[in-house]
């Protein structure tokens, strides 16, 4: 099993009145082909794929047996995830971002990102970047992530090539 540890989190809903809840988050590197590694295959699915139409191949998830798998979970379930690709000597590609619907919004996606620089940082790269959809553009920027160039369509969508120097 990947390394890992535990978080308390804080979370704040706000409706009529705010109602603070308080759980256990646990980040950790996953294994290709494990049990947490399904339920990151289906997490994808449901939040990136499914609403445009697309699948995966059995190709396309064969390539990732090499990649870092990062996933956020509470107790067992799994509320969030990430993927970083090597793409050369001292940059890293982070990819297939999600979080479960009903969770976003909740810090989920910040202590991933910081989770997953971390673990870039210790394996030595210098740089993240990655293809972020138009709509993301802003959460990455108040992590401190750069817009470079001009924007692409991937996937019938919006993406801008948004990178960050790791300290």
């Amino acid at each position: 099993m990947g390394r890992g540890f535990y978080i308390q989190c804080h979370f704040t809903h706000t409706f009529k009145r705010k109602i603070s809840l308080y759980c256990d988050m646990g980040l950790k590197q996953i294994d290709h082909g494990s049990k947490e590694y399904q339920q990151m295959v289906t997490l994808r699915f449901e939040i990136m794929r499914k609403p445009l139409g697309l699948s995966f191949s059995p190709e396309e998830l064969a390539k990732e047996k090499n990649d870092i798998l990062i996933g956020a979970f509470d107790e067992d379930e799994m509320t969030g995830c990430c993927i970083l690709t090597d793409i050369s000597s001292g940059s890293v590609k982070l990819r297939q971002m999600a979080v479960l619907k009903n969770m976003q919004g909740k810090g989920i996606g910040e202590t991933i990102i910081q989770f997953a620089e971390n673990i870039a940082r210790d394996k030595g790269y210098k740089t993240l970047t990655m293809h972020a959809r138009d709509t993301a553009i802003g959460f990455y920027e108040k992590y401190g992530y750069k817009v470079e160039g001009a924007g692409f369509l991937e996937i019938n969508i919006p993406h801008h090539i948004m990178k960050k120097k790791l300290r």
